[in-house]
């Protein structure tokens, strides 16, 4: 009866990554979106493209806070900061929308930077956690497959809702999906840790 409810937990959370991964577009439109605010950074000596600042931006947060996070992941449980990094991903998407000044660019490719640092490692190890410890590897590859079945035409879909339907609503439509797998990840159990 417990195999059966830890592999009911697995499903749900394969779900909603897959729900998720479907919304999580590339952040090569964030780039073209800040881009195209027009937005210029001041260098006193030299001129840097927006695009190679904002993109240094939130892979330099990224990387600074991979650390902290991955401690805050073993001291509060993995479901705490996953649930984090999709609450920033749903301010990032709602923040772009709304964004008119080069401050509030930066701080969006900040709470990018801090999105990615808690999700990636996370959702690994969380879905590796969940997964019976013979069929571990196993289970690892089918959760890379999903999310990257489901994140193929996550960008293909945000290109056509942008194309057609205004550069607002890639970031709509991502939001609702965030939402809707942010309220499927409550229902989602951790295991206990062994210590």
């Amino acid at each position: 009866m417990e195999r059966v409810f830890w592999e009911t937990q697995l499903k749900l959370f394969l779900f909603l990554s897959a729900i998720f991964a479907l919304g999580a577009f590339s952040y090569s439109f964030l780039l073209i979106y800040a881009y195209n605010l027009g937005f210029k950074i001041p260098f006193p000596l030299f001129e840097i493209p927006n695009v190679a600042v904002f993109y240094l931006i939130f892979t330099a947060i990224a990387s600074l806070m991979s650390l902290p996070f991955g401690k805050l992941a073993d001291i509060t449980g993995r479901k705490a900061v996953l649930l984090t990094s999709y609450v920033f991903w749903g301010a990032l998407c709602w923040g772009f929308v709304y964004a008119n000044s080069l401050t509030a660019i930066v701080l969006l490719f900040v709470l990018y930077g801090l999105h990615k640092t808690a999700a990636e490692p996370v959702q690994r190890a969380f879905v590796s956690e969940l997964a019976p410890e013979k069929y571990r590897a196993s289970v690892l590859g089918t959760y890379q497959l999903v999310v990257g079945l489901f994140a193929l035409p996550a960008s293909i879909i945000a290109g056509i809702l942008w194309a057609h339907f205004g550069t607002y609503t890639p970031f709509y439509f991502s939001f609702i999906l965030t939402f809707l797998a942010t309220l499927l990840l409550l229902f989602v159990r951790e295991k206990e840790q062994k210590p």
